[in-house]
């Protein structure tokens, strides 16, 4: 059975990885619902979460590959340093700093405090009608050629944000770059570079801590890698689908879905079906 939930849960962590809604927070309330009904925890949602990075490195890989290859050869003055893939490589350094200084400061509190389903539903509806104001309001002309390094770092504390379980860390992200005035399309995808080494950072901390404390997860390495793989899979057809759907559509079918959960949330709280740990 917990192979099964394990894998479960793989599917609903790549189809929620991408999209403005939260993958740590559909984490921790689904697995109140499974038959186990106890929480993922932080390590297991960060180890699966590997799997929904390398889909991003398999889809954006031509373009990856390109910015680490110009901003190399920019550090031997081969390729001008204004140039657009090259200020974007800094931009990923620089906007990964506040998560990573963050995330390791307060880890503690991001296992435990911040997992507080209570937490969770409020922070999906605020953050969810603040993606709504800034995909109507943001200017929709700028793209990743006009990406700056001050702008580099406001989405990287956007990103920190996603500490927090709700918050959605390509949500975060995306509501400050539309917020900057960026196109639909280019926040998105600069959110999802930006993810790259923070995700695999934290992952992979998170995999040695479970190889040398094993009781720290609740599903075992093996069901973890599991639904690693499956997430991979999943993750990988959702990015397609949203730069291919963020060319015509707007992030509004997004923010009402996460008011709706997070109302939903409270309710169940209220009522105790739920428990907020």
């Amino acid at each position: 059975m917990d192979l099964f939930e394990a894998i479960f849960l793989g599917i609903i962590q790549g189809l929620t990885e991408f999209l403005p809604i939260s993958s740590s927070a559909h984490l921790r309330i689904v697995g109140e619902f499974l038959p186990s009904a106890e929480d993922p925890g932080a390590t297991f949602t960060a180890i699966t979460q590997i799997g929904t990075e390398l889909a991003v490195l398999v889809y954006f890989w031509k373009k990856i590959t390109r910015i680490i290859t110009k901003w190399f050869q920019s550090l031997a003055g081969k390729v001008d340093r204004n140039d657009p893939d090259v200020r974007i490589g800094w931009i990923v350094i620089i906007g990964t700093l506040p998560i990573g200084v963050l995330g390791f400061l307060f880890q503690d509190v991001i296992r435990d405090t911040f997992r507080n389903l209570w937490l969770v539903a409020v922070v999906l509806i605020v953050f969810g009608i603040l993606l709504g104001i800034a995909d109507a309001l943001g200017r929709r002309e700028r793209t990743e050629a006009d990406m700056t390094y001050p702008h580099g770092l406001a989405l990287g504390f956007a990103q920190a944000l996603a500490l927090i379980p709700g918050v959605s860390r390509s949500g975060a992200t995306t509501t400050m770059g539309r917020a900057l005035g960026y196109t639909r399309p280019a926040a998105a995808e600069v959110a999802f570079l930006l993810a790259v080494p923070a995700v695999f950072g934290s992952g992979v901390y998170e995999l040695i801590q479970a190889i040398r404390e094993p009781g720290q997860s609740v599903f075992s390495l093996g069901e973890t890698a599991a639904a690693t793989v499956v997430a991979f899979g999943v993750g990988l057809a959702v990015i397609a689908f949203l730069m291919r759907y963020l060319k015509r559509g707007s992030f509004l079918p997004f923010v009402v879905y996460r008011v709706l959960l997070g109302i939903a949330l409270i309710i169940l709280l209220s009522v105790g079906v739920l428990q907020p740990y």
